[in-house]
């Protein structure tokens, strides 16, 4: 048996007024997915623990079965393992956003999803700038993709200061950014919150006349205002996921925190051309790369990040266009070449977390999946979305619950 977790980041919502009550899972047409749930045995899982933040991290490593008290130590140090950095177990890691920030209000979390090369330049001259001031000598940018970038504060973690507490810009559209800056757990941790608010604080200014801003604002594009460090964590020790459920792993995703938790559970990380995080990421080349990984993976964790971005822009005909396209350029693909693959295989299809267009934020009420297992008789839902899946067989269950019944028997 081969199993395949189909995941459509942040693709739950609530009911929409626009829509006469529906959510947009509700409101679109998905065909495959249906057929799934259809298919399949459907239910309600809750991915993010009450005690827990809301972010991606968490619901991802629960879904995948980790125990995210024990393993998550912050969103950055992930992703810092997909761009293979060289993180020591003292040193402080964030994940580092370039957005927006207008009469001291964040106005998008993304700098209107600023392009790769464009933020490339700002990261490199916010190093430059940084170098010769000793405040920020532990301090360097390390460039990703868009607007996440790594933030690594050299032995920043010793000796228990590592104690910070940041705010995701994307939970925060619309606020005073001076409310929401660093603050310290402990005693120890008082110089780096220190650090990091005024690190923010420089950038501004670093970034206020850079000619690629300029350029954006004559384009009438969002600019790249500031930075802001969120997620921080220090090196985290997880089991590989073949030792926890005997089974050879694989992800595919475009998004380095889902790539970097698969660096620590020892998947192999597919990469594929094309892949981009956002509503024209490349569906066909991930669905085939898919089909491929199966013939020589037990496991497979398809991400696909795009409707969680249209979700925090708000944007929700962007976000049903996404579901459409999960469904009939991944999903349709994966249903209809499955065979090729040579075993059976067991497909899941779930979002991590909700992401509400009318809130633009992440939410932690349970999300809807599926599980559609040969030789398992169906059970009554017809079509996939949150509210048919609350009469499905599974019923409501958290966390590492959902692997088990993923690859163990649910009869």
């Amino acid at each position: 048996m081969k199993y395949l977790i189909i995941l459509g980041d942040g693709m739950a919502d609530r009911p929409i007024e626009k829509l006469g009550g529906k959510t947009p899972l509700m409101a679109v047409s998905k065909p495959s997915i249906d057929l799934v749930a259809k298919n399949g045995r459907n239910g309600m899982l809750k991915t993010i623990p009450d005690d827990m933040p809301t972010g991606s991290a968490v619901a991802n490593l629960g879904v995948m079965g980790y125990d995210s008290h024990k393993y998550f130590k912050g969103r950055g140090v992930l992703e810092a393992a997909n761009m293979s950095l060289s993180v020591d177990e003292d040193d402080l890691v964030f994940r580092c956003n370039l957005l927006n920030i207008s009469n001291k209000k964040i106005i998008n979390h993304s700098a209107g999803h600023i392009s790769t090369n464009e933020s490339r330049v700002l990261i490199d001259d916010l190093n430059k700038s940084v170098k010769n001031i000793p405040e920020f000598k532990n301090v360097k940018f390390y460039p990703g993709i868009s607007f996440k970038h790594i933030l690594i504060i050299k032995d920043g973690a010793k000796g228990g200061k590592g104690g910070v507490e940041c705010t995701p810009p994307h939970d925060h559209p619309g606020e005073i950014f001076t409310k929401l800056l660093v603050t310290p757990i402990n005693d120890k941790a008082k110089k780096n919150a220190e650090l990091v608010n005024n690190l923010i604080m420089h950038s501004q200014e670093v970034l206020r006349n850079h000619p690629i801003n300029i350029e954006r604002i004559k384009s009438l594009k969002d600019s790249a205002s500031s930075i802001w460090p969120w997620s921080p964590g220090s090196k985290p020790v997880m089991p590989t996921f073949e030792e926890l459920y005997n089974l050879n792993g694989s992800v595919i995703s475009g998004v380095d925190l889902i790539n970097g938790i698969g660096v620590y559970a020892g998947m192999d990380v597919i990469r594929v051309d094309g892949a981009t995080g956002l509503y024209n990421t490349n569906y066909e080349g991930k669905a085939e790369a898919a089909i491929e990984t199966l013939k020589t993976h037990d496991f497979l964790y398809l991400h696909v990040e795009a409707t969680d971005e249209a979700g925090h822009d708000g944007d929700l005909p962007l976000k049903m266009k996404c579901i459409e396209y999960l469904d009939k350029r991944i999903v349709k693909y994966i249903l209809e070449h499955k065979d090729e693959i040579g075993d059976e295989l067991t497909i899941a299809i779930l979002p991590d977390h909700p992401t509400p267009v009318e809130m633009r934020i992440h939410t932690r009420e349970p999300i809807p999946f599926v599980i559609m297992k040969p030789g398992e008789s169906p059970d009554k839902v017809e079509v996939y979305d949150e509210k048919s899946a609350l009469k499905g067989f599974y019923g409501e269950i958290e966390g590492a619950e959902f692997i088990n019944l993923l690859i163990g028997s649910s009869s």
